[in-house]
């Protein structure tokens, strides 16, 4: 196992980010104009989410991603003001729009998701490049989010190709046909849902028996280090060659899963960047999870959150 240094980066990759709105309303009928809050604005989408997570930890990435239109600028401007480093591939296309809606009657959300853009090949070309470019021995290379119109089903395996060839650690979070694909590669950290890990194998809804054998079944057929499988509000599992073992998750009042599973990734990666072991690891990560529901919106994590959720687990 290649040393873990302080020194290592942590680089997100994220090519189908959003500008996710967040408003209120005074109950959602249909019919009559609904007058809404004053909309508040986060950048969004898979690597981005484990990127602004990560700041809010106090630890830094370099968060390399695609965007384009005005609302690519917003989530551009809305990133330097968060203070996340980034590397930003201009696109012809427009950032999609994803909007929340909280009715404060029935204290419901509502989530209104746009399709991603269109993205050309000299466009994605140019994000691989940039990831081979700051791309070190050692470092974590994230890359979290789904794929949007243009990209080839395969491009994670191009992304999963660099990390290999510059040594570093590859950690995939994403869904659909481009992790059917991308499981073939060499990965350190798989964070699946059991609905995806089990959409791998072609089963539906399975037991926490089934769960386990699946999980070995995974870890035996690939080329995969460590596989956590998120399992919401009940935490995760852990598996490795040596190790199976269940991470429960904290009770707390939910207001919002929007970046749960990014805060649990970003978690996971900055406790193995610092050097703990994968339970501890896993335990920090599901904390992190944890802590994002905690606040409305994608507020993402926070660390005062985490410590205390992460003070209780371990009296528990």
């Amino acid at each position: 196992m290649r040393k873990r240094s302080l020194m290592n980066k942590i680089v997100t990759l994220t090519v189908n980010p959003v500008l996710d709105k967040n408003t209120m309303v005074n109950g959602l009928v249909p019919g009559p104009k609904l007058r809404c809050s004053t909309p508040v604005f986060y950048a969004g989408g898979g690597g981005i989410n484990v990127s602004r997570a990560i700041q809010n930890l106090g630890s830094g990435t370099l968060a390399i991603y695609l965007a384009g239109g005005p609302f690519g600028k917003i989530l551009q401007n809305l990133m330097t003001g968060e203070r996340v480093e980034q590397k930003m591939v201009a696109i012809a296309g427009w950032t999609r729009e994803n909007t929340t809606v909280m009715d404060l009657v029935t204290q419901m959300s509502y989530h209104f998701g746009d399709p991603g853009p269109t993205v050309f090949e000299h466009e994605w070309q140019v994000a691989l490049n940039l990831v081979e470019t700051h791309l070190r021995t050692g470092d974590y290379l994230i890359a979290s989010g789904k794929l949007t119109f243009g990209i080839p089903d395969d491009f994670y395996v191009k992304v999963a190709a660099i990390a290999q060839s510059k040594k570093a650690r590859f950690v995939l979070d994403t869904k659909g046909p481009a992790l059917k694909k991308a499981v073939g590669a060499e990965i350190f950290l798989f964070k699946p849902s059991i609905r995806e890990l089990s959409e791998l194998y072609g089963a539906g809804s399975i037991s926490h028996s089934q769960l386990e054998r699946l999980a070995q079944k995974f870890i035996s057929e690939h080329q995969c280090k460590v596989l956590v499988v998120s399992m919401g509000a009940r935490g995760a599992l852990l598996v490795t060659e040596e190790i199976m073992e269940y991470i429960a998750a904290p009770i707390v009042a939910q207001k919002s899963m929007i970046g749960a599973g990014d805060s649990m990734v970003a978690g996971m990666v900055l406790a193995h960047k610092a050097g703990k072991n994968f339970v501890d690891m896993v335990r920090y990560g599901v904390a992190c999870g944890s802590a994002a529901t905690l606040k409305p919106g994608a507020q993402l994590c926070h660390k005062k959150d985490v410590d205390q959720l992460l003070e209780s687990m371990e009296i528990c």
